[in-house]
């Protein structure tokens, strides 16, 4: 294999695949990147055997061939290169590789292409045409609600489930609950899968570094293959049944308010810092307008206290939720107000953009931390 390449493009192309190698792999060849040249396209794999990131690169190909490249020794030559036309030369016989550069040349063992996990195929798929900008939104919204626990494993990857004309997207850690809807979609399917939270992040980071308006989502009862302009992240699905979601969300939430988002999240961060350290609850008491948010650590006898104007026009109420939570859904919501739906001091609330755009929708549920006196 022997080709020609800027520095830069190469690298560019290698830190977006390199997000898919572990750094303690079960095989060896887990540390490698795939190298595979046909004529001018250089195709590069890397795989951790649950997530597979291809990514393609024009380059000037003189001989075609196949080889694996230790990643490390590899991404940290280019690092420190300035940007330049460097020289790919691979020996078939015993896999040496030889880079060219201005500076000189640098020799690296390679691995063979067949000791390469086999990367799973496009077979038996549905396929979902959806604008990037909005499966980038969703994926933002979803992945910060996941779950880390492994005994529910259904819960540690997002909900993706598509119905004709929209897709939905949810997440939850029995906490909090997510859930975002992509709508004027032009679609057969009707089917639901669970992608987990890494290929959702490997794809979201790849994405940025690609300038496309669309994504191809297409999926099997195994993978998902997520393609943009010319990168594909293949992640395998989690293979359990999800929650019922719609049997937790409250369908009378009757009390609303609603709020500056801003002022509301920095208020909760100030109040957080004297609540007690492992239910970080703050209670939000409400009366006509008017909104106080309190917390306090009787272990360390920490307490404080805000006022905020607020729009509400209903009885008085109290309720503790864990002020982290919020802050953490507050940081996804993108609009300056925001809309809480209450029913009762023991009953979720839901949390909503004051606005959304035409075809999408987003409600994010919390759990109330039960007050303690």
């Amino acid at each position: 294999m022997v080709f020609e390449v800027s520095s830069n493009e190469l690298l560019k192309k290698l830190q977006v695949a390199s997000g898919a190698i572990s750094s303690n792999p079960v095989i060896p060849i887990l540390e490698d990147f795939l190298f595979e040249l046909e004529g001018n396209e250089l195709t590069i794999s890397a795989t951790n055997l649950e997530v597979t990131i291809i990514s393609a690169l024009t380059v000037n190909g003189s001989k075609t061939g196949k080889v694996a490249v230790p990643a490390k020794i590899l991404l940290e030559t280019l690092k420190a290169l300035p940007d330049q036309p460097i020289k790919f030369e691979v020996d078939d016989s015993n896999k040496g590789i030889k880079i060219k550069s201005s500076y000189g040349v640098y020799k690296l063992a390679g691995d063979s292409h067949e000791d390469f996990p086999e990367i799973p195929s496009e077979e038996n798929v549905n396929v979902v045409e959806l604008q990037a900008d909005p499966l980038v939104t969703a994926i933002n919204n979803t992945i910060f609600a996941t779950s880390t626990d492994e005994l529910r494993l259904a819960m540690t990857g997002v909900l993706m489930q598509m119905d004709f004309n929209k897709v939905i997207f949810v997440s939850t850690d029995a906490h909090k609950l997510v859930k975002y809807t992509i709508g004027g979609i032009n679609t057969e399917i009707s089917d639901s899968i669970i992608i987990p939270r890494k290929g959702l992040m490997l794809f979201k980071n790849a994405i940025a570094s690609i300038d496309d308006e669309t994504a191809k989502v297409s999926f099997n009862s195994k993978n998902i293959f997520l393609r943009s302009g010319d990168t594909l992240v293949i992640s395998r699905l989690i293979d359990a049944k999800y929650p019922d979601y719609n049997a937790v969300i409250p369908a009378n939430n009757d009390k609303t308010l609603t709020l500056n988002r801003l002022d509301f999240q920095n208020s909760l961060k100030r109040i957080v810092i004297y609540a007690n350290k492992t239910t970080n609850q703050v209670v939000l008491s409400l009366v006509e307008d008017g909104l106080t948010i309190s917390a306090q650590d009787l272990d360390f006898s920490n307490e404080a206290n805000e006022q905020i104007g607020c729009s509400y026009k209903h009885d008085a109420m109290s309720i503790g939720f864990n002020a982290k939570f919020l802050i953490e859904m507050l940081g996804v919501i993108d609009t300056d107000e925001i809309i809480l739906e209450l029913s009762a001091p023991n009953k979720a609330g839901i949390l909503l953009p004051s606005e959304t755009g035409d075809n999408e929708d987003l409600m994010m549920l919390v759990m109330p931390v039960m007050m303690s006196h």
